[in-house]
């Protein structure tokens, strides 16, 4: 088959021609027709290890690819209720299976927990790697049945490759409980993870959401999503925290989820710490890394709650699909896939800057 691989760090992928991996057990093997392609992936293939050297990548040559979708091809033995020809997407997490959180069905909380195709979150989970060696990026990718949800034939492919960060939004907005009647302010609201944060809110009843970003432009195309129930603000022209607070008489937000990119600045996830109300949580989805000075009484004083939130389970994922057959969350007429063919994968990860921000999907098709 072939494998988009990258040999050495900084460098270009190249597609060669490897083995094509054999189903055993409860694994199968996957037809790929397409993957997602993460918009930060050229950062990650030239710096993560000089960024994050506690979380490794694959061992080179690595096949990276974060969101795969496609047609089941083939089946272990020992594998129930999933067939060929089946309509997939492949969730990236790979864990132990066999520790006290895989057992409860708390797979991040794994020591071994890693997205195949993408970086572990311990030195220890390289061991996953090795078990499960295929991203997305090649024709046919081994992973284990408890990581395929089915696709309804009504989710085209182009549109199954974002629902990484569609399912993540969505666990993180399960994690803050009902929303009717509630407010969100959603921090990053034009990006990839924000603007599935602000369509799953409303799916879910959310009566306000505060979407908060730089750009105008963008930020009036997703007020028009709900025109009655969406407020916008840059976050160039003042405050996040100051602004929420004129809105909702000084109280702030009920809820608050930050999705700022790797690149985004502490000093304003800082300030939006502060837009929510006494009681309320804060779950933090994006990437800003490095240290944040908070007062730790002020979190007790008022009551706050502040919770990382990693990806999803399958399960999650399964319920997501279920609200987009429905029509509840509508990505098709919202999202707009941009694609290249697999054979000009380094244009498409070099391209993903080419589009309207997270209104844009970017993916490769096989």
């Amino acid at each position: 088959m072939l494998a988009a691989r990258q040999h050495e760090r900084g460098e270009p992928l190249l597609i060669d021609r490897v083995d094509r991996p054999r189903a055993t057990g409860t694994d199968v093997i996957v037809e790929v027709k397409a993957c997602g392609m993460v918009p930060n992936l050229a950062n990650v293939l030239a710096n993560w290890e000089t960024w994050f050297p506690h979380e490794p990548l694959p061992p080179r040559p690595a096949t990276f690819g974060l969101d795969p979708v496609g047609v089941v091809h083939e089946v272990g033995e020992k594998v129930i209720g999933v067939r060929p020809g089946d309509r997939v997407y492949v969730n990236p997490t790979r864990s132990c299976g066999a520790c006290h959180p895989c057992a409860d069905g708390r797979l991040q909380e794994c020591h071994y927990w890693v997205f195949a195709g993408y970086f572990a979150f311990h030195p220890d989970g390289v061991a996953m790697f090795e078990k499960y060696p295929h991203g997305g990026f090649c024709e046919y990718m081994l992973a284990p049945q408890a990581a395929l949800v089915k696709l309804p034939d009504s989710l085209d492919f182009r549109h199954a490759t974002r629902l990484g960060y569609l399912g993540t939004a969505y666990a993180a907005v399960k994690k803050l409980g009902p929303l009717g009647g509630k407010s969100l302010l959603v921090h990053g609201a034009t990006g990839t993870l924000g603007v599935g944060v602000t369509l799953v809110a409303l799916a879910l009843g959310a009566s306000r959401v505060y979407a908060v970003a730089r750009g105008v432009p963008l930020l009036e195309r997703l007020q028009a999503l709900a025109p009655g129930r969406i407020e916008i603000f840059s976050n160039t022209e003042g405050g996040t925290a100051e602004w929420v607070r004129s809105r909702t008489g000084g109280l702030g937000a009920d809820f608050h989820v930050d999705t700022l990119a790797a690149v985004g600045s502490l000093d304003s996830f800082k300030d939006a710490v502060h837009a929510v109300k006494r009681g309320g949580t804060i779950v933090n989805i994006g990437g800003a890394a490095g240290e944040v000075g908070l007062d730790p009484k002020y979190f007790m004083d008022n009551a706050l709650s502040f919770i990382g939130s990693a990806w999803f389970t399958t399960a999650e994922c399964m319920e997501l699909v279920g609200l987009i057959e429905s029509g509840v969350v509508d990505i098709q007429s919202v999202l707009e896939p941009k694609a290249w063919p697999f054979e000009q994968i380094n244009d498409a990860i070099n391209g993903v800057t080419s589009g309207d921000g997270g209104f844009t999907s970017y993916l490769v098709e096989l």
